[in-house]
């Protein structure tokens, strides 16, 4: 059984940075995708941003520019490296991981961003 634990979440200002880690514990074995989604009070959770063990990178189009996602292999682990956050940034950002071989998807409890005006 996998599980996702995100960590890194808080309070910023508007214009700052904050770093977003995800460890997977047990073994993903082989291709899969990593990645974080996110939700705000009254709306529905929406992409962030994934990347495959390739390193091939998918960015929804408020992230891009702003946000960077990466991984170590290795540790299955998936960074997500948020600058210049904005208010709207503000939501719960949870950690997901797909298997290609048998596409099982699992997700992480979230963790709150929260970004002050």
């Amino acid at each position: 059984q996998v599980q996702l634990v995100e960590s890194g979440g808080g309070l910023v200002q508007a214009g700052g940075s904050l770093r977003l880690s995800c460890a997977a514990s047990g073994s993903l074995f082989g291709s899969n995708t990593m990645g974080w989604y996110r939700q705000a009070p009254g709306n529905q959770r929406e992409l962030v941003a994934t990347i495959t063990t390739g390193n091939i990178r998918n960015y929804s189009g408020s992230a891009k520019g702003r946000f960077t996602i990466s991984r170590e292999n290795a540790e299955n682990t998936v960074y997500l490296q948020m600058n210049s956050l904005k208010p709207e940034d503000t939501a719960i950002y949870y950690c997901y991981a797909r298997r290609w071989i048998n596409s099982m998807e699992y997700w992480g409890k979230g963790t709150l961003v929260t970004v002050s005006s």
